[in-house]
């Protein structure tokens, strides 16, 4: 009997169930169709933009959040290979190699020191604030039923309320029909028990009425204190939760600092102990290349910059057609020393040389000054640029308009390209001097 009533009871409230999503469907489709009025809050619904917006907005911090660790995941594993490589590659009789496998030990603690902090107080926040949307959510949606069920409580109660004409119409007819039937006492019995009948139906739409109202109010009272309390709510938690972020981030930066500050002098060391074998990376001239302006460029090796090349012989030279070798007495106005012979190339002003006798030799491109030789490789960077490999010999012309002349910059033509093309407008190109030797 017990499983009969339980089973009654279940089987009750499914009934129930289906017969209001029947009602509520039913209530909707009037309302779409404009035959029934639908109760509005726009205060409520502009909460439920914000919730919605909220929700969003939260979802995507989550999803980016989960992207960050796992790119913090990816560059611990990615540090500790290379530490990995360092500890293999670091010899035992080299020196600070203990000191060179802690640090690599400490790095590794740090990463995941750095990454388990940011779930605590990043992650673990950011799942529990988003924790309470679908509760919320959940009960946006009720509320939206409990209306529908109020609006349809309510518009049914009117229907009885207006149809007074039309329910005495109803109770007439059968009253007409009975007459025939009926004797005259039981007629006047038969009309009071109708009207009792439609007052009860009245009472009972009334109560289910007052009662919808009241579970709809209940929980729509609830929500309009929630939903604007979380819609503060949100501007603590995106700072306390950025504000988290940066100070782990900066902690993190600055401890991984001294370690890679710890890992650079234990290389120092090994570097002055094995000096002589050192291996010299030469700079790439594309990071060393000279913007052309009034920097003036340096070569790649840090070799000097260009300049007049000065010959001194120590050899003294003879007077008056002798000999060399012969001996001659010295005038008192002559010095112990040796004479010293100095050449000298032609001076140059902004890459013009001064009496330069080169521009009439029809094997040499016109304004010809002097030649110089590529001492490093230049990666041309603009299309105005010559690019040189180090040994190649550019032939030196002025430049057409001298004001276009940088400071440090010469115009000239590789001495393959004019050869075999002797066009200037197809070669030439400007390059940085002291990338060059000038040769006789």
């Amino acid at each position: 009997m017990a499983e009969m009533g339980s089973k009654g009871v279940t089987a009750g409230k499914i009934a129930s169930n289906v017969q209001k999503k029947l009602t509520r469907a039913q209530e909707k489709v009037l309302q779409k169709l404009g035959k029934a009025d639908e109760t509005k809050d726009e205060q409520f619904e502009q909460c439920v933009q914000n919730f919605n917006k909220q929700l969003t907005e939260g979802t995507r911090l989550q999803k980016d959040l989960r992207t960050y660790l796992a790119s913090v995941k990816a560059m611990h594993e990615a540090s500790k290979k290379l530490n990995e490589c360092l500890q293999e590659v670091y010899e035992p009789d080299w020196p600070g190699r203990d000191e060179a496998n802690k640090i690599a030990e400490n790095n590794d603690l740090l990463w995941m020191d750095y990454h388990q902090k940011l779930v605590d107080q990043a992650l673990l926040t950011m799942d529990t604030y988003l924790g309470q949307f679908p509760d919320i959510k959940s009960r946006i949606a009720k509320r939206g039923r409990k209306l529908v069920d109020y609006d349809s409580a309510r518009h049914h109660y009117e229907s009885l309320q207006t149809a007074k004409k039309k329910d005495e119409a109803k109770i007439a007819k059968p009253v007409s029909l009975l007459e025939k039937a009926a004797p005259q006492w039981c007629q006047g019995k038969l009309q009071a028990h109708l009207v009792a009948q439609t007052n009860l139906l009245r009472n009972q739409a009334e109560e289910e009425l007052i009662k919808a109202q009241k579970v709809f109010e209940e929980m729509n009272v609830d929500l309009q204190e929630e939903l604007p309390s979380l819609w503060n709510s949100r501007v603590g938690f995106y700072v306390n939760t950025f504000q988290s972020i940066a100070g782990l981030e900066e902690n993190f930066h600055k401890e991984m600092s001294k370690l890679n500050q710890n890992l650079n002098d234990v290389l120092v060391s090994l570097e002055k102990q094995h000096g002589s074998n050192t291996f010299t990376v030469k700079a790439q001239p594309s990071d060393n290349a000279p913007a052309k302006g009034n920097k003036s460029p340096s070569p790649p090796d840090g070799s000097p910059a260009a300049t007049p090349e000065i010959r001194v012989n120590h050899e003294p030279e003879p007077a008056g057609g002798a000999t060399p070798g012969a001996t001659l007495p010295k005038s008192p106005s002559q010095s112990s020393l040796p004479a010293v012979v100095v050449e000298t190339f032609p001076a140059t002003v902004n890459g013009t040389v001064e009496g330069g006798s080169g521009a009439g030799r029809l094997d040499l491109p016109p304004g010809f000054m002097f030649k110089v030789q590529a001492q490093h490789d230049y990666t041309a960077t603009d299309t105005d640029e010559l690019q040189l490999k180090a040994g190649d010999v550019v032939l030196v012309i002025p430049f057409q308009n001298p004001e276009e002349q940088d400071e440090g910059w010469l115009m000239g033509v590789k001495e393959s390209d004019w050869n075999q093309h002797k066009e200037l407008e197809k070669c030439r190109g400007v390059f940085p001097e002291n990338f060059t030797e000038r040769v006789p």
